[in-house]
């Protein structure tokens, strides 16, 4: 289970482009495909664009954080389980620190502090990067009209229908109609993968025993409730929470501040922590950590640092053994020609999905001639050069700062 120091070495450069990808990677899970494409895929060829689009159509399939889940595949083929892990730690350590951190240091700000101008330039960049990796969805997924009609319904109905249902819906109506093909199976000797049931287990067993002891814990009114009920809350929000980060704010407003007995945080408090989220690089749901601690703050400050351990803790923990659960048995249904098949109609909704966030981010930038010519000239280089992600990221928020 655990790497050799040997492996681990051999696997270094990978980590390494890991760490560089949570520092560097904006705009949302679909931001984040489009940095994977440059990143692991032409870059480092640590997976083909094929296998990127399957990873990540496979991943929206599941509850959890789909861009977490899609990185940590990546590591899962390189090196099995443990990379797989490492892969996962490595990727959500930075931005759960600095939204961690945000809990302890948001009583020192006033509202005009956490306006950055340093950050003013990472949407329109982000914009950039996230047509980018629709033009390379588009040019890898998109081979016939039954494709490019499924990419455009999935389009219109991700800007214009709100709900966490809407995007495993699109995977499997694309699968279903695109089966309508007679495309068929090329030859593969390809073993198939075993399947890990100890993963399942697990997820049932700590979804059954996190619901009881914060049970127990709330009726005989534990003094150390307090982290039960957190674990619970998280654990079911990552289990269960469809449509990525704004559906996980919807949830999160309901649980401590609509209807908490006494109100954990404001909803000010709450709103602004996602608003310094999505100005960060890393995966959105690492807003986990601001609410965790800001749950746990009036318990002293020993309680605050534990809530910004447990909550990030237990939102990703189900996202790891669900995908590592259900991917071998993903793999090895595709054996069958009616999955074979549905994958064609799967990525092109995965398209239509990217070029959705891609005009729904351009949508909230200001129209700003700047604005327009940072887009332009992100798309623009990640098209004609092999610049690193991270220069790009770099170069952008000089500009804010310098700016």
């Amino acid at each position: 289970m655990f790497l050799t120091s040997a492996v681990f070495l051999r696997h270094i450069p990978f980590l390494k482009a890991v760490l560089f990808h949570s520092i560097t990677a904006y705009g949302g899970p679909q931001g984040h495909l489009a940095m994977m494409l440059k990143t692991f895929v032409q870059q480092r060829k640590d997976v083909t664009e094929e296998e990127l689009m399957e990873y990540n159509a496979f991943c929206q399939l599941l509850p959890g954080a789909s861009s977490t889940q899609t990185l940590t595949l990546i590591g899962y083929k390189r090196g099995g389980v443990p990379l797989a892990f490492m892969t996962l730690l490595i990727w959500i350590t930075p931005a759960c620190l600095l939204m961690g951190s945000l809990s302890f240091l948001l009583q020192y700000f006033d509202k005009k502090a956490l306006n950055v101008d340093i950050f003013k330039f990472v949407q329109p960049m982000a914009v950039g990067f996230l047509a980018y990796g629709g033009l390379r969805a588009y040019k890898i997924s998109i081979r016939n009209t039954a494709t490019f009609f499924i990419m455009l319904v999935a389009m219109a109905a991700t800007l214009f229908l709100k709900s966490p249902w809407t995007f495993p819906s699109l995977i499997i109506l694309g699968g279903i109609v695109s089966n309508f093909s007679n495309k068929r199976i090329p030859g593969s000797t390809e073993a198939p993968r075993k399947i890990q049931w100890t993963n399942l287990w697990l997820f049932a067993l700590l979804f059954i025993l996190a619901g009881f002891f914060s049970e127990l814990a709330r009726t005989h009114n534990w003094i150390t409730r307090r982290p039960f009920n957190l674990f619970e809350n998280f654990y079911r929000f990552g289990s269960l929470v469809f449509g990525g980060g704004d559906i996980l704010i919807a949830m999160m407003l309901e649980q401590y501040v609509t209807r908490a007995k006494t109100q954990f945080m404001t909803g000010t408090e709450l709103l602004t922590g996602a608003g310094i989220m999505r100005a960060l690089p890393g995966p959105t749901f690492s807003l986990s950590a601001y609410v965790g601690g800001m749950v746990m703050r009036n318990l002293g400050m020993g309680y605050q640092f534990l809530g910004c351990i447990l909550a990030p803790l237990a939102i990703f923990l189900p996202s790891l053994l669900l995908v590592l659960f259900f991917f071998p048995i993903w793999h090895n249904l595709k054996k069958y020609v009616v999955i074979y098949r549905a994958l064609e109609g799967i990525n092109a909704v995965v398209v239509g999905i990217m070029w959705a966030a891609t005009i729904m981010l351009f949508m909230a930038v200001t129209p700003q001639w700047y604005n327009l010519l940072i887009m332009a000239t992100t798309l623009a280089i990640l098209c004609m050069t092999q610049l690193p992600s991270p220069f790009i990221v770099l170069a952008c928020l000089l500009l804010g700062w310098w700016l």
